[in-house]
């Protein structure tokens, strides 16, 4: 779980207020249990809200709600590690990555905290930017960089200094819809149309991987947009693999999907 990005000391300064949509986003999501960060992949953290390693129901739970009550009230990163410690010590909780040492529950609580409310934010963003009322007067979509980090990754800050605008509709958005990464503070705005300054195609190779898998700019994990995949069904997510059902975690995995994906199955009768 890299963090390649330093975000300024404003913690919150990103998100803005809380609004509806992103409100709406997280808590349609289901818990689910997890050893590994990577066990939910992609595009179906649009369904699922996981910690790595909380694999019982009622610790999941609770850290679920100390990040909507993060979401919902703003409260700040201070504020939700103290909820964490609360939260940890009441559960018993060990052997979580970063236990044991300050840096390391500071680096584990900033993770935890940052990346559901900028996914979520994002999400709402999403929600936001395909209404069609908005798609009809601004189906332009321009990537914003936040100037404001300490370590900018060259291509978000490429992608941000030619002023990249695309249509709504280019594939380009499948994959680089911010955030593009950990502590990523991208953003998308909507306009009418490009200015005549703007750049409107992609650096070349933008959707070309390098040997690992990764997309240029792209964190592992993270080539998807952030709520465009939010009304899919969980049974699509583990068709594709998006969602892992390994021996060890999958009976976990597989009691908390079972009345979600049986559910699913009485609307699509």
């Amino acid at each position: 779980m890299p963090a390649n990005e330093t975000p300024a000391p404003d913690v919150r300064g990103n998100f803005d207020l809380p609004f509806a949509e992103q409100q709406r986003f997280f808590r349609d999501k289901i818990n689910l249990p997890t050893e590994r960060w990577d066990d939910i992949w992609q595009a179906a953290h649009d369904r699922a809200f996981v910690v790595a390693g909380a694999m019982k129901a009622d610790l999941l739970n609770d850290l679920r709600q100390a990040v909507e009550k993060a979401i919902e009230r703003g409260t700040t990163l201070e504020t939700f590690r103290k909820d964490f410690r609360e939260i940890v010590a009441r559960h018993g909780w060990t052997g979580w990555t970063g236990e044991g040492t300050k840096g390391g529950e500071a680096w584990r609580t900033r993770v935890i905290y940052e990346t559901n409310l900028r996914a979520s934010h994002a999400a709402g963003r999403y929600a936001q930017l395909t209404s069609p009322g908005l798609l009809k007067n601004r189906p332009f979509w321009r990537y914003v960089h936040n100037d404001s980090v300490l370590h900018p990754r060259p291509h978000h800050k490429r992608w941000g200094d030619m002023r990249l605008t695309l249509r709504h509709d280019d594939p380009f958005w499948k994959t680089h819809f911010p955030p593009n990464g950990w502590g990523c503070r991208c953003r998308v705005t909507a306009v009418p149309a490009p200015r005549r300054d703007d750049g409107t195609v992609p650096p070349e190779g933008w959707n070309t991987p390098d040997a690992k898998g990764q997309l240029p700019g792209i964190d592992r994990g993270w080539a998807y947009a952030p709520g465009e995949n939010a009304g899919r069904p969980l049974r699509d997510f583990i068709e594709q693999k998006l969602i892992r059902l390994d021996a060890g975690i999958g009976a976990a995995l597989r009691e908390s999907l079972a009345p979600v994906l049986a559910r699913e199955a009485g609307k699509a009768l």
